[in-house]
C-alpha cells in the first residue's frame, strides 16, 4: 500500500503517482496503516510501542468514532499461550464493566492472524508521570486511591486478580478520573492452565511476598501492590528498593515497611495504619478485601474533609451514537465529480474507453454504497445490543457490589470473632491446673476428716474449688458463645458467597449468549468491510486511469479539493 505525501490519499501498491496532485507515491512504512483491520477499523497513527504490543490511534470505519487498537507484536503472535494471555485482557476487562477499568469494545484476529483489541482512546497521563513530578498532596491522592480501590473491588468480586498493579498501569484522565489498564497477565479461577509451574509475572517493586514464591497468590497480593502505590504516591519513595530484582523481593519478604510519618508527620494516623496493614507480610494479616479498604478510606476522607465523587458509570449515560451515511456516499459523489470533469474535457461524446471506465466506477460506487449501508445497519444493531448488555452489566455490577460489601462486613466480623476465641480459649484452659490443685486439696482434707470431724479447712477447700469451677465455667461459656457467633458469621458468609457464585455463573452464561449474537454481526461487518476495501482500491485505479491525462487542466484543482473531502 502507498500514500500521497501531500493529500494523504491511499493507493494500491502498483500505483506510482497521485492522480490529484501528481506527487510521487511512497510506501507506507507501517503495514498496519495501509488498510482496515477486520474490515471495520482504520488505523491512523502509532501512539505506543511496548514489549508485548503496539497501540494505534484508530477510528471505526462506519462511524468515524475514535478508538485505540492494540496489536500483538508479530514475534509473540506465533505463541499460543501468549496469544491467549493477550485475548484474556479483553475478556477480563469486558466482564468487569466498571467506570474505573478501561473499556474494551472488541477483539479478534487481523487478516494475517495477528490478535487485536479495540478499546477506548484515553487522553491524559499515567500515575507514574504524576508520581515523578513529586509527592502527591493528600487531597489529590485520596480520590485517586479510592478509584483504584473501587476498580480492584470490582475485579476481585468477579474473581479476577490483576497481578501487575503498578503506576504505569493506572491512567489519569481529565479531572483525575482513573482507568485501570493492562489485564494481560490478570488471572481468574479458570486461568490456571495458562500459568506453568514456577512462572512468576509482575513487577518486583510492587510484588507481594507470596508472589515471589507462588503464582497462585490471591486478591491480597493486589491489595499489597495498592499499599506500595499509596506509599509511593504520598512520599515519592518506594517502601522497598534495591539494586536488583532479587534484592527487592528479599526486602518485601523480610523487612518491615518504614513508617510513613517519618516522611509526613502530618499524615493521618488511620491512613498510615491502613498502608501498613496493606503491606503486611502475611496475606491473612491484610484487610479482608478491597471493600474493607474502601470503608477505611471513606472514614479518612470524612475526617480530613476531602470530597470523594460517588461511584458511577458516566459512559452508560452517553446516548447511542448515530452512524453517519457520509462514508457510504463518498464514492458516489466522487464518481459524479469525475464524470463531470470528463464531460467538460471531452464534450458530449467522451471516448468509449472513458465511458466504459465511468460505468464500471458507477457500478463499483453503487455496490460500495450498498455495502456501507448494510454495514451501518449491522453496526447499529451491534451498538444497540452492546449498549443494552452494558446497561445490564452496570445493574448487575451494582447488585454484585451490594452482596460483596455485605459479605465483606460479615467476613470481617467473623475474623474478629475468630480472633477473639483464641484468648478466651487460653483463659478457659488456664483454669484446669487450678481446678486440679483445688480438687487435690479438698481430697486431702476429706482424708484428714474421714467425714468424722467437721474440719473448717475442708469447707474452705470446697469453697475454693467451687469458686474456681465457677470461673472456669464462665470462661468456657464465653468461649463457646464467641465460637458459636463466629461459626454463625462464617455460615452467613458462605451463604452469601454461594449467592455470588450463582450470580457469576449466570453472568458467564449471559456473556456467552451475547458473544454468540455478537459474532454473527461482526462476521457480516467484516465481510462487508473486506469487499468494500477491494472496491475502494479498484475505484482508485479507475480514477487514476481517467484523471491522470486531465491533471494539467486549470479547473482540475477544484476536483482535487472536493475529491479529498
Amino acid at each position: 500500500m502507498k500514500s500521497c505525501p501531500q493529500c494523504n490519499l491511499r493507493y494500491p501498491s502498483d500505483s506510482t503517482t497521485c492522480f490529484l496532485d501528481g506527487q510521487a507515491l511512497t510506501h507506507l512504512r507501517d503495514p498496519w496503516l495501509s488498510g482496515t483491520i477486520a474490515g471495520r477499523y482504520v488505523l491512523d497513527e502509532l501512539i505506543g510501542i511496548g514489549g508485548m504490543a503496539s497501540v494505534y490511534r484508530a477510528r471505526i470505519l462506519l462511524s468515524d468514532q475514535t478508538c485505540a487498537v492494540k496489536l500483538l507484536n508479530p514475534q509473540l503472535a506465533v505463541d499460543d499461550t501468549t496469544r491467549e494471555r493477550f485475548r484474556r485482557e479483553a475478556k477480563h476487562a469486558q466482564r468487569l464493566s466498571h467506570p474505573n477499568i478501561i473499556e474494551i469494545f472488541d477483539q479478534g484476529d487481523a487478516s494475517d492472524g495477528t490478535p487485536f483489541l479495540v478499546m477506548e482512546l484515553l487522553e491524559g497521563q499515567s500515575l507514574s508521570e504524576l508520581i515523578a513530578a513529586g509527592p502527591t498532596p493528600l487531597e489529590r491522592a485520596l480520590p485517586i486511591i479510592v478509584q483504584m480501590t473501587r476498580a480492584l473491588a470490582r475485579a476481585h468480586d468477579f474473581e479476577v486478580i490483576h497481578r501487575d498493579l503498578k503506576p504505569e498501569n493506572v491512567y489519569l484522565l481529565r479531572g483525575d478520573r482513573v482507568k485501570l489498564l493492562d489485564f494481560g497477565i490478570a488471572r481468574c479461577n479458570q486461568d490456571v492452565r495458562l500459568t506453568s509451574a514456577g512462572e512468576v509475572f509482575g513487577t518486583p517493586e510492587y510484588m507481594a511476598p507470596e508472589r515471589a514464591t507462588s503464582s497462585d497468590a490471591g486478591p491480597a497480593a493486589d491489595l499489597y501492590a495498592l499499599g506500595v502505590i499509596m506509599f509511593e504516591m504520598l512520599t515519592q519513595k518506594l517502601p522497598f528498593d534495591a539494586p536488583t530484582p532479587a534484592g527487592i523481593l528479599s526486602k518485601h519478604m523480610v523487612e518491615p515497611p518504614p513508617r510513613l510519618r517519618e516522611y509526613m508527620p502530618d499524615l493521618p494516623a488511620l491512613l498510615e495504619q491502613l498502608i501498613l496493614d496493606l503491606l503486611a507480610k502475611s496475606p491473612d494479616a491484610r484487610p479482608v478485601d478491597a471493600h474493607q479498604v474502601l470503608a477505611v478510606l471513606s472514614e479518612i476522607a470524612a475526617q480530613e474533609k476531602i470530597a470523594i465523587e460517588p461511584e458511577g458509570d458516566r459512559a452508560s449515560e452517553q446516548p447511542l451514537r448515530r452512524l453517519s451515511s457520509t462514508p457510504t456516499q463518498r464514492w458516489v459523489r466522487r464518481t459524479e465529480l469525475v464524470e463531470k470533469l470528463v464531460r467538460e474535457v471531452y464534450g458530449e461524446l467522451p471516448p468509449p474507453e472513458a465511458m466504459a471506465t465511468l460505468r464500471v466506477m458507477k457500478a463499483c460506487a453503487n455496490e460500495l454504497a450498498a455495502l456501507r449501508q448494510r454495514g451501518i445497519a449491522e453496526q447499529t444493531s451491534l451498538d444497540r445490543m452492546h449498549r443494552e448488555w452494558k446497561e445490564g452489566r452496570v445493574q448487575q455490577g451494582k447488585a454484585m457490589d451490594e452482596l460483596t460489601i455485605h459479605v465483606s462486613k460479615v467476613r470481617e466480623e467473623a475474623r474478629v470473632l475468630r480472633a477473639g476465641v483464641i484468648p478466651l480459649s487460653k483463659k478457659s484452659k488456664s483454669f484446669l491446673p487450678r481446678v486440679r490443685e483445688a480438687h487435690q486439696k479438698a481430697r486431702f482434707w476429706e482424708g484428714r476428716s474421714g467425714f468424722q470431724e467437721p474440719y473448717r479447712e475442708l469447707s474452705l477447700a470446697y469453697r475454693d474449688l467451687a469458686d474456681i469451677i465457677d470461673l472456669w465455667h464462665d470462661a468456657r461459656h464465653a468461649e463457646i458463645e464467641v465460637e458459636a457467633a463466629a461459626v454463625e458469621k462464617e455460615r452467613q458468609a458462605a451463604e452469601i458467597d454461594q449467592q455470588i457464585r450463582e450470580m457469576r455463573h449466570n453472568l458467564v452464561v449471559a456473556d456467552r449468549s451475547m458473544e454468540d449474537l455478537k459474532v454473527k454481526h461482526l462476521e457480516v461487518i467484516a465481510d462487508v468491510g473486506q469487499r468494500a476495501d477491494l472496491l475502494e482500491l479498484e475505484l482508485m485505479r479507475h480514477c487514476g486511469r481517467l484523471c491522470n491525462p486531465m491533471r494539467e487542466r486549470a479547473d482540475f484543482s477544484s476536483l482535487a479539493s472536493e475529491f479529498t473531502y
